[in-house]
This record gives structure tokens, sequence and C-alpha cells, in this order.
């Protein structure tokens, strides 16, 4: 996970905000993730950074608190060839891959530019054994970063057990926080206990952790860029994943496809340089994305 780099034209890509079936997808490349994230560093405020992927998706037609906290977060990037290619075809035209901000991408990026500037970083979840192993690998290959980590074997119910998380976190004074403890879990505790965290950026992060550790191998390259890894992941894990793929996957394309049939569409609704204007649609996808973006600061 820790040798992929991200093309540098992706830093050349507008972000911005699309609304597909109701639901708000940041389109925003990764040089321009980490740099949202620098900035809340300088600035010392606090955003919250999650993803969408299908499964993701599925879950906020379900869970009505989940969808609220995919919706109010500051960032809710793309994580799936499959999102990415079903705001692509609402819309008719062809969305970069460049979009699709998956943390096999994101985390090298980040943890360079932390190695670069001294930042801080704290890993909440997996098992004990696995999050002790990515801090110690990642203090190698990054050691001007700062890093720190517990496992989320703590019951999310005991508010002592969670006063206790929140106090080792906070003593740690970490610049980033990456929760990994599977959704929506992981969205669940961001949710209730972000006002308590001294921390700059959140980041959910599913299995990134167990990523980082080197335990569970990253989907090959090919496979990826093909949106099929799922099906790398099902190989991986068949007993766990089956119902989330076998059955998430349809389920998801057949909510596209009746979409469509209703003449739905994705729709541009923010670009991420004004966040205080009112929301303004752009209809015309293929023509923003091929439009200069020189005076589209996408750090904000």
């Amino acid at each position: 996970m820790l040798v992929k780099r991200c093309d540098r034209q992706s830093e050349n890509l507008p972000s911005f905000d699309v609304d597909l079936l109701g639901r708000r997808i940041t389109c925003m490349t990764v040089p321009n993730i980490v740099a949202a994230i620098d900035k809340a560093c300088i600035e010392r405020r606090k955003i919250v950074v999650t993803n969408y992927n299908v499964h993701g998706f599925n879950l906020t037609m379900q869970i009505p608190w989940l969808y609220e906290f995919m919706q109010n977060a500051d960032i809710s990037h793309c994580d799936s060839v499959g999102i990415i290619r079903a705001i692509g075809y609402m819309q008719g035209c062809k969305i970069p891959l460049d979009y699709r901000a998956s943390y096999t991408r994101l985390m090298p990026e980040l943890l360079e530019h932390c190695n670069r500037h001294h930042l801080s970083v704290f890993l909440l979840g997996s098992k004990p054994k696995y999050v002790q192993m990515a801090v110690e690998r990642l203090r190698a290959i990054y050691p001007n970063v700062t890093i720190a980590g517990r496992d989320g074997y703590f019951s999310a119910q005991d508010p002592a057990a969670n006063a206790a998380v929140i106090s080792q976190i906070n003593a740690c004074k970490p610049h980033i926080l990456i929760v990994g403890m599977g959704m929506p879990i992981q969205e669940n505790w961001v949710r209730l206990y972000k006002e308590r965290l001294n921390v700059n950026a959140i980041l959910t992060g599913g299995a990134v952790i167990d990523r980082l550790a080197g335990v569970v191998p990253d989907c090959p390259k090919l496979m990826s860029d093909m949106g099929l890894e799922w099906l790398y992941r099902l190989y991986l894990e068949p007993k766990r994943l089956a119902v989330r793929y076998l059955l998430g996957n349809p389920a998801f394309t057949m909510q596209i496809a009746l979409a469509k049939l209703n003449s739905s569409y994705a729709k541009v609704v923010k670009m991420q340089n004004d966040s205080n204007s009112p929301s303004t649609e752009y209809p015309d996808f293929a023509h923003l994305l091929t439009a200069s973006t020189s005076t589209i600061d996408t750090t904000a």
C-alpha cells in the first residue's frame, strides 16, 4: 500500500460536489484531498473526511443517521470505480478515474506529506496486534511523522471506555486521526465524539489500518482500475463479504438503472472553491471537466 503514487496531473482537475440520487459526493483527487487536510492543519480547524463506495451508498439508503453524517461531512470523496461510473452514466459522460481517491492511493500521498511537514497521526481501530504493526511500520518508513495508535476493541456504549480513548487520542495531540473500524461503526463513533476530539482532520478508513500493517494485500492495479476490486476482496474473504457484494452490487446497479429510466441525472451542486456561495447546478458535466481550472482553488 505504501508504494503507489498519484499522477501529478490530478492536481489540475477541479473539485466539486455531485448530487447522485440525493447523495452529496465530493469529486476530489488525491492531491487535492491532501491539500484540504493540510489547510485544516495550518488553520487549526477541524474537518471530517469520509468516503463513498457502493457498500456505503447502499447503507445510506438504509440508515438515516448515516445519510445525514455523509451529507454533512466536509469531504465525502469517491472510493469506488462503481460510484465514478454511476456518476458518468447518469450524466452521459466519462469521469476520470483520478477522482477515485481510494485509500490505497490516498495514504501514501498523505503520509509523505506528513513526513515532509512533520505532522502527527493517530490510528484508531483494528486488532491490537495489527495496529501496533502499522504504527511500527509507518514509523520506519516515515521517520518525521509522529505516529501513535490503539485498537478498536472497546465498547462504543461504555462512556468510561470512550472517555479513556478520547483522552488517549487528545494526549497525543495528533493533527490527523484515522478511524478504521468498518462501516458504519466508524462513522457512528465519529458522529458521536468528533466535538471532543482535539484534532484537525478525522478520516474514516475501513480496513485501512490492516492494509497499513501489511496484513491485507492491496488489489492489483489492473483489477482495481477495471472496477473489480470487489471481486478480489470477495476472493480473500468470501464468507464475510458475500452478502455485501453479491447482493449489494446488483442492488446498487438496479437503483442507478431505475433512476436513469426515470430521467434522473447526476448534477454538480457546488464547486469546492466557494463554499460560502449558494449551491449552483452545473448540468453540463463534460464542459466542466474540460474547462480551464486555473481559477479554481481546490484546497478550500
